[in-house]
């Protein structure tokens, strides 16, 4: 395995640099003279993706296919992607286990988004998706599969059928619980029959912004410690959340927030960042995820009572609520005394019951996870679990097309040049909650989608807008500084603190004053990073001291913003559930008629979408926002989904 990786990685690096046609080799010197001069490499491409995993795959093999010369950076090998850790499924009303209609799932996506969707974009990628799911399965995605030889679905949280009338719905396509391990490889298979240069383990620092188009990405290469400017007339960001802002998160050390972070120093906005999944069934202790595909295949959760407590607050869908249902529910049985273990503080999800059969065919990695991270035999025992960080639904705003967006008050406005999809982006298809096996779909259908919009929109070999003069001395800069840091605060610690205060401030119930003081304490971590923070190794070649830096100055943008837009918020919606402000504000009152009600103005009310910017070098954030977008993209075929008061 270690031979193929490395006669891949040699593979691929040379070919990226043979495409990096006209290379440009040139010494720039660092902020102080004294210090070695770093070499900078330039390349030039008709599109450069940012990221390798399903969202970042789909639009550089779709890029390349349709004739773009294309370069995909990405800081770990491809397979390594966070996209790996996905377990339940894809959803798409494919209708193999009942009837099923694409306008049923756009209804319950509506529904779970607490009407903070985007209906054009959710439209759009509902309906797509049952086609997206055979063009993987073309590809040789290996889904599991029914007697009769078709995809098999399972039950998922917050499906139903006939809008949410016709019970629960089996739409998420699945390959046992290792789909997104399975989605990844297959695409990676594919991507190879189609000529990307790949530029594997390069560190992306910053965007090439010139009179507010992007016209590139600015790398820093792992391996030798070269800079590499890639000029392009289209970059699309793919680069994934930033789940480990948080102390306890089912994301991978790499979800660092990178391509937000570089949307935040380029000027630009993010998107809704205050609505931070918790995942109901994280392992105790661990974090580690537990799939819904569980709960989907009959698994139940249990309080220190041996009750099956989701039957009181979710009495129709039960297990299969909302997530952001299910978490409340399980931190209030621990607050409320009902927890399990010595200390309370978890609750059991129950899996005994299932044919070990099931468990063996739908459930092997959960069993082997189980039994490693919690030593526990899930033929016999319930797993510990906890709601753990694990998706963010904000991003870097963009349109149903993969375009970005800035909004000033003046309407949207697309910024020229950059795209965005996968985790990294808010199209807003996912609205205040995520349903599960929707971030599959997302991925592949907005991938995609940036490739089509780039190929309606450039043809292959058009000239490429030059790079602005002196473009990426500002990051060379500011790499020097963090390199040569010296203060007194090792990265490794002040990550933790961050860490410890984003999961105690902006957790799953928030309250206004706690939020207040996580913007404070966030507000001086800031500064100390600024100032005070500390590095070993001053060498370029491996650096990972250095690279741990950078993601902490990611990492710290987005929870920056994080905060501030979550302590601004005065409702609850979603995942954003505050206890001081339990209802949500909406231009009317939906529980009541709306005949005789006036609609509030749009500063009056919560169903609208935060957009945040921020300073980088103060940390000051500042908060606009937008309206949702109601309309669809057909209102004969597909009218408007009513906001209504939400519940299971």
């Amino acid at each position: 395995a270690t031979k193929m990786f490395a006669a891949a990685r040699l593979h691929q690096a040379a070919r990226g640099v043979q495409k990096a046609s006209p290379a440009t080799l040139r010494a720039l010197s660092a902020a102080q003279g004294t210090k070695p001069a770093y070499t900078i490499i330039d390349h030039q491409y008709d599109a450069v993706v940012v990221g390798a995993g399903g969202a970042g795959l789909r639009a550089a093999f779709g890029l390349t296919e349709a004739g773009f010369k294309t370069a995909c950076i990405t800081k770990l090998f491809p397979t390594r992607s966070h996209t790996v850790a996905a377990q339940g499924g894809i959803n798409a009303a494919l209708g193999n286990m009942e009837k099923d209609d694409w306008r049923w799932h756009m209804y319950d996506t509506v529904k779970g988004s607490d009407w903070l969707g985007d209906q054009d974009a959710i439209q759009y990628m509902t309906q797509e998706a049952p086609q997206t799911v055979i063009e993987l399965e073309n590809y040789g995605m290996p889904f599991s599969r029914t007697d009769q030889g078709l995809i098999y679905q399972r039950a998922f949280g917050g499906q139903s059928y006939n809008y949410g009338k016709g019970g629960q719905a089996h739409r998420c396509c699945a390959v046992a619980d290792r789909t997104g391990h399975s989605l990844l490889h297959t695409l990676y298979g594919q991507s190879l029959r189609y000529d990307t240069a790949y530029f594997i383990e390069y560190f992306a620092l910053d965007l090439i912004m010139d009179k507010g188009a992007c016209v590139g990405v600015l790398a820093l290469c792992l391996e030798d410690g070269t800079l590499h400017r890639f000029n392009a007339t289209n970059t699309v960001l793919a680069t994934g959340g930033y789940g480990r802002a948080y102390f306890s998160a089912t994301s991978a050390h790499a979800c660092t927030g990178d391509g937000t972070a570089m949307v935040t120093r380029a000027g630009l906005q993010n998107e809704d960042l205050e609505f931070v999944q918790f995942h109901p069934t994280g392992i105790y202790g661990a974090g580690c995820l537990i799939t819904e595909g569980c709960r989907g295949e009959g698994g139940y959760l249990l309080n220190s009572q041996g009750e099956r407590y989701m039957e009181r607050y979710a009495p129709t869908a039960k297990d299969l609520a909302s997530r952001d249902v299910v978490s409340r529910a399980s931190m209030i049985e621990i607050r409320e005394g009902r927890g399990v273990g010595p200390e309370k503080d978890h609750v059991y999800l129950q899996l005994s019951h299932l044919p070990a059969e099931v468990l063996h065919e739908r459930l092997p990695g959960i069993s082997e996870t189980a039994m490693i991270f919690s030593g526990v035999d899930v033929t016999k025992e319930p797993i510990p679990v906890l709601p753990t960080v694990h998706y963010n639904m904000g991003g870097v705003p963009t349109n149903y097309l993969g375009q970005v967006l800035t909004n000033h008050g003046n309407g949207d406005n697309i910024v020229p040049g950059l795209y965005a999809a996968g985790e990294a982006a808010c199209a807003s298809v996912h609205g205040a909650n995520r349903l599960g096996a929707n971030s599959l779909l997302d991925i592949v259908v907005f991938g995609r989608a940036c490739a089509h919009t780039i190929a309606k929109n450039n043809k292959p070999g058009e000239p490429i807008p030059p790079l602005p003069a002196n473009a990426g001395e500002k990051t060379i800069a500011a790499l020097d500084k963090v390199r040569f840091a010296n203060g007194g605060t090792p990265v490794a610690d002040l990550r933790l603190k961050m860490q410890k205060t984003m999961q105690t401030h902006a957790a799953v119930f928030r309250t206004g004053p706690l939020l207040e003081e996580g913007v404070t304490k966030m507000d001086e971590l800031y500064k100390t990073m600024k100032s005070d923070i500390k590095l070993s190794d001053r060498g370029l070649i491996w650096n990972t001291d250095l690279v741990e830096a950078l993601e902490l100055e990611n990492l710290m943008l987005n929870a920056m913003q994080t905060v501030v837009s979550a302590a601004a918020r005065k409702e609850s919606r979603g995942a954003h559930a505050r206890e001081d402000f339990k209802t949500r504000v909406d231009e009317f009152d939906y529980s009541k008629p709306l005949a005789g009600q006036t609609p509030k103005p749009i500063s009056e009310h919560w169903r609208k979408h935060t957009l945040s910017e921020q300073d980088p070098e103060t940390g000051k954030v500042t908060l606009k926002y937008r309206p949702v977008i109601d309309s669809t993209l057909d209102a004969k075929d597909c009218p408007t989904v009513p906001p209504a008061v939400r519940s299971y």
